[in-house]
């Protein structure tokens, strides 16, 4: 699996999602800055990573959603390439219109940061196939603007097409419908708050995110 992380300023979260690439798939990918506007040839998986791009000025994501390279980015995920978005990632997917919907405010305006009970709820994507429909994970989340917002019908389209990947399994930030991630129609973009890439080894306090990195290894190979 060749992979690629972008970098914008204020990621905090490159270097860990890169960290957990090499040490599942044994190939330490590309870090490309955010002013690039193209990306490595033959890319499978790019990571969108958490952290507070530009500062989160403006909105979370928004800024970042804007910056040179995320054209090609929307272009790779045109083309079918694996997008992963993590915590400010995902703010930036949603900003960026690969995925809809908003991410705000926590509904108790407090920063979340703890291990939080989430529930697969698709087992069908590059992402989430070694996962059991139901199975209940642990993930870390660490994010102030988690709360997960759409419209009715945008919510019943997710639902009634499979596209909602995880659901918090606990109270965490107010996010609609408990959703934790969600998925594009063609189920190769993901984005989700909870960062996967914090506990990928028995060291770190538990593995429950490796397999998100291991499915799509092999999917992708």
């Amino acid at each position: 699996m060749k992979a690629a992380v972008i970098v914008f300023p204020g990621s905090n979260c490159d270097r860990d999602l890169a960290d957990a690439i090499t040490k599942v798939t044994g190939r330490t990918p590309a870090m490309i800055w955010h002013r690039e506007t193209s990306l490595p040839e033959g890319l499978d998986f790019i990571g969108v990573p958490g952290g507070f791009s530009y500062g989160d000025y403006l909105r979370s994501g928004a800024m970042a959603a804007r910056s040179p390279v995320m054209q090609a980015v929307i272009e790779a995920a045109g083309q079918g390439r694996a997008v992963l978005g993590i915590c400010n990632g995902f703010q930036v997917l949603t900003e960026a219109g690969l995925l809809p919907g908003a991410l705000m405010r926590n509904a108790g305006l407090n920063f979340v940061c703890r291990n939080v009970q989430l529930s697969v709820a698709n087992t069908q994507s590059v992402f989430t196939s070694h996962y059991a429909a139901g199975e209940q994970i642990i993930i870390p989340v660490a994010h102030h603007d988690g709360n997960y917002v759409a419209d009715a019908a945008t919510l019943d389209r997710l639902e009634g097409e499979g596209r909602v990947a995880f659901r918090y399994a606990e109270a965490v930030n107010g996010s609609a419908r408990d959703i934790a991630g969600i998925l594009n129609a063609e189920g190769n973009v993901l984005g989700m708050m909870p960062h996967p890439e914090r506990l990928i080894e028995a060291e770190q306090g538990g593995t429950d995110g490796r397999r998100l990195f291991e499915a799509a290894m092999m999917a992708l190979a």
